[in-house]
């Protein structure tokens, strides 16, 4: 065998390492999340998100996409943005409540699993720069977020019920037809402005100097940044004027 045509088929397998990286991390987020370390649990999901946003950017940049790699991003993504955050949202605030409230995590898992099935179908139709609904990864981060902001098991029944409704509303836009940014259209090879770099540099640092603040606000701008486009459409459809004739239309 050719030593290029063996560096091609090794090349193959580093998206896939940064996948079962992304997936190992969900099992730590399970584990910490049972035994009640639910910073660590959410140190976790955004470490899977941060290598799931990897492993795809790395396929790009070195042509390496296969159907197999589409098939496990798909597989660890359930595990480490469906159920990990389910269970840990759970145990870290639900598990108080009464147990019709258990629903509320497995009809976020469900609807995970729904938006990845239907990212799979349509993927080689969708446009590249858009998400059709909330990404996966985005809802385990909102839900990592709050979780890394307080740490502490959630004891008051309001606040458990207001995290209830946040779940449930995760799992509506996962399964809605809201588009968000994917940023694929970013070119990594690309030389970037002297500008863009300090400001990048100063994003990083105000991110290590308040990291449970700047976690929650920007997963909550990226929940809302989907739906601003859509309260706009709604808002100029009302503005239209009614057609002549009547208000049903009729002359």
């Amino acid at each position: 065998m050719r030593p290029r045509t063996r560096f091609r088929r090794g090349a193959y397998l580093v998206p896939s390492l940064f996948t079962t990286a992304n997936l190992l991390c969900g099992y730590i987020a399970v584990v910490r999340g049972i035994r009640g370390d639910f910073e660590w649990a959410a140190i976790a999901l955004f470490i899977a998100a941060l290598l799931d946003r990897l492993d795809g950017w790395v396929a790009r940049l070195t042509g390496t996409t296969s159907d197999f790699g589409v098939q496990l991003d798909s597989l660890a993504d359930v595990i480490s943005f469906g159920m990990a955050p389910a269970l840990l949202v759970y145990v870290w605030a639900l598990s108080g409540l009464p147990r019709a409230w258990s629903l509320a995590p497995f009809l976020y898992l469900a609807a995970g699993a729904a938006r990845l099935a239907r990212f799979n179908l349509q993927a080689s139709t969708q446009d590249k720069r858009y998400f059709v609904g909330l990404p996966i990864p985005a809802a385990a981060c909102a839900v990592a977020a709050c979780v890394f902001y307080d740490p502490q098991r959630v004891e008051d029944p309001i606040v458990a019920s207001l995290v209830a409704a946040l779940v449930l509303t995760l799992a509506v836009l996962m399964v809605s037809k809201a588009r968000y940014r994917s940023f694929k259209d970013i070119d990594l090879r690309s030389r970037l402005p002297w500008v863009v770099v300090i400001v990048m540099a100063l994003v990083y640092l105000v991110v290590a100097g308040y990291p449970r603040e700047i976690a929650l606000l920007l997963s909550f701008l990226y929940l809302i940044s989907g739906l601003v486009p859509r309260l706009r459409t709604s808002g100029r459809q009302d503005q239209r004027p009614a057609p002549a004739g009547g208000p049903d239309g009729s002359r």
